[in-house]
């Protein structure tokens, strides 16, 4: 692809973050059990990893969403991201924690959990800052955000620097609006077979609030019964909202992650033109 065809950066609203439209996600780089994708992978080696995130970075792309969940994903971006730190903008969680022996995972959203894993995080990315720091929900959005005050530590953890904007990956509308009301960020799923998260992408553009999308192509398992390209179709839907700025997709398959940009750029040149 040349220069004319990479990605234009646009706002996290109400942040000062400006992000590509799409980010890459990186749990294929650190974790292979216990994921919910259509088809078997095997984790790239380090001459992979770094040829992908090349590729991401000649593309256009700035955005990089990991987490403790995704196995060795922090650990092994820290030593890739050497001297390109800064072009970066990193996502990463904090809730979920995985056990690679076992394949499974537990949660522990209590304000000491919360501390020690952004730290170790930080450690692992080999940087100072987290740019995007989300609860890594188990579901019972309200509770988490309720109960253990959450939301609030995250705004403790930015006014001490540690990260840039904060706030939830949700799975429920009402957890989604409430992110939204007392953090930055909200992350939810929306794509062709499943938009009942689509209150929180209203929510969010007429708060100015951040939204991410994950599952932008349901994990592979994109529809089919469209008449045109699935993969095109689901980022005019996706990024036709206005309130998105920015879909997290998981390829590690560098002629998928081609066609993703070139999708994406079709689908927001359509929309300009449109207006």
């Amino acid at each position: 692809m040349g220069d004319d065809v990479l990605l234009t950066l646009r706002p996290i609203a109400g942040t000062d973050l400006m992000v590509s439209p799409i980010g890459l996600g990186t749990v294929k780089l650190g974790r292979d059990k216990g994921v919910k994708y259509p088809d078997s992978f095997t984790i790239p080696d380090d001459k992979q990893a770094a040829q992908l995130l090349d590729l991401s970075r000649d593309l256009g792309i700035n955005l990089l969403d990991t987490a403790p969940a995704y196995g060795n994903s922090e650990a092994r971006l820290g030593p890739l991201l050497h001297n390109q730190r800064n072009h970066w903008l990193i996502c990463s969680k904090v809730g979920e924690e995985f056990d690679s022996q076992t394949g499974q995972s537990h949660f522990n959203f209590t304000p000491e959990h919360v501390r020690m894993s952004v730290e170790r995080s930080l450690k692992r990315l080999k940087t100072d800052v987290i740019d995007i720091l989300l609860v890594h929900s188990d579901g019972n959005d309200l509770e988490v955000i309720n109960h253990y005050g959450i939301l609030e530590q995250l705004e403790q953890l930015k006014a001490e620097g540690k990260i840039r904007a904060g706030g939830m990956s949700t799975k429920t509308v009402e957890g989604g609006i409430e992110t939204l009301k007392r953090s930055d960020i909200a992350m939810v799923t929306y794509n062709l077979s499943y938009q009942d998260e689509l209150a929180v992408l209203d929510y969010a553009l007429a708060h100015h609030k951040g939204i991410l999308i994950k599952k932008a192509l349901a994990s592979g398992h994109i529809a089919q019964g469209v008449d045109t390209d699935p993969v095109r179709a689901s980022f005019d839907l996706v990024l036709g909202h206005h309130g998105v700025s920015s879909a997290i997709i998981g390829t590690i398959n560098p002629d998928h992650l081609r066609a993703n940009v070139k999708a994406v750029i079709a689908s927001l040149n359509q929309s300009q033109s449109k207006r």
